[in-house]
């Protein structure tokens, strides 16, 4: 039974949950576990997903409860190429980080190791 998924620019974690019949804390969950599954966040932090987030959790939810994939199985199936225009929802072999991000929290990281090598001993 194919689910009719409304013709919105974005959903809130609700109405994610009541159209995929997927648990908030599960949705919260899977996207700690799948790396190009991040939905953006609202100015007062909701999380609002897109109609091809809403399809991913749809994949998800086949492969996980019908076709009995664990976390990891559903992980690689998703990064697997794609055998046909209905597979189109793989997630990105890696997820893709602002370089100048990465740049500040490298920076971070080398400070704090120089403080701790610079600390005296307790």
């Amino acid at each position: 039974m194919a689910i009719e998924i409304p013709d919105k620019l974005y959903f809130k974690i609700g109405e994610v949950a009541e159209l995929t019949g997927v648990k908030p804390h599960v949705l919260r969950y899977w996207e700690s576990e799948f790396g190009g599954f991040r939905p953006q966040k609202s100015r007062s932090n909701q999380r609002l997903y897109r109609q091809k987030d809403v399809e991913l959790v749809l994949r998800l939810k086949d492969l996980l409860y019908n076709q009995g994939f664990t976390i990891a199985g559903a992980r690689r199936k998703l990064r697997e190429p794609a055998a046909s225009p209905d597979d189109q929802l793989a997630l990105p072999l890696k997820p893709t980080v602002d370089p100048m991000l990465l740049k500040e929290v490298r920076a971070d990281l080398l400070r704090l190791r120089r403080r701790l090598v610079e600390a005296p001993d307790p």
